[in-house]
């Protein structure tokens, strides 16, 4: 592997550690950032172990609080979505996989802006969970981007500070533990692409640090502007600069 590759699957881990011990939401630049090195849906395959890794620190730390009802209307639909999401990698080439993800990202970073100024009222029934549960494991399996989706969902339970973060770390925890199946069968998960997922420790290890800075430190609505400008340059550079 080039110097320059590593140095990019260094930082995409290195966004991951921020955004699992920050407030999320960072998925939508993390795969982008991560195919400049491996292009293709061969990406994912790289991105899932430092997914699942800090997915079970995330979910040890935060094991009080858990709202296991929403958990329960969510998970069913939600490995429903994700052998959904499984097929159409399947019969997607490469150009296509950067298209539909680019796609995938704008309406995601389109849906977090929306929601941020009109209220979701309707996200409190209980069919919405498993729409939700659904929607969020097909857009995990292909782009990497449920963040924005499944954590207004969340808030929109009106659960306590606590059980919000149990909750989220905890659905995540399952969402990425089921796409490991999935990748590998694909192909997508398999020597290389584990061994360059390991390769990205000491970037997860660092912004794991720097995300509870930043949680201390940081304006939480000026983080989340930030990560929006970040990931629409970085949809700006899968779809004009390739």
């Amino acid at each position: 592997m080039l110097d320059s590759e590593l140095i990019w699957i260094i930082l995409a881990a290195f966004v991951t550690g921020v955004s699992k011990f920050s407030t999320g939401g960072m998925g939508m630049l993390i795969l982008p950032l991560v195919m400049v090195a491996v292009p293709g849906p061969e990406a994912l395959g790289v991105i899932i172990p430092m997914y699942v890794l800090t997915d079970l620190m995330s979910a040890s730390r935060y094991r009080k609080g858990i709202n296991y009802q929403v958990l329960i209307h969510m998970i069913p639909l939600t490995l429903a979505g994700i052998v959904l999401g499984g097929w159409i990698l399947s019969g997607t080439d490469p150009a296509a996989f950067t298209w539909m993800l680019a796609v995938l990202i704008a309406l995601m970073l389109a849906l977090s802006v929306w929601l941020e100024y009109y209220p979701a009222r309707w996200m409190q029934f209980p069919v919405v969970g498993q729409l939700t549960g659904l929607v969020s494991g097909l857009v995990s399996t292909i782009a990497n981007s449920a963040g924005p989706l499944l954590s207004l969902y969340l808030m929109e339970q009106k659960l306590s500070k606590e059980a919000c973060v149990a909750t989220r770390a905890w659905a995540f925890m399952l969402i990425n533990l089921a796409k490991v199946p999935v990748l590998f069968m694909l192909g997508f998960l398999n020597q290389e692409t584990l061994t360059l997922g390991i390769m990205g420790i000491p970037g997860l290890i660092v912004g794991g640090l720097a995300g509870g800075w930043l949680m201390a430190k940081m304006n939480l609505n000026q983080f989340r502007w930030l990560i929006r400008a970040m990931a629409l340059l970085a949809v700006m550079n899968l779809v004009i600069l390739k």
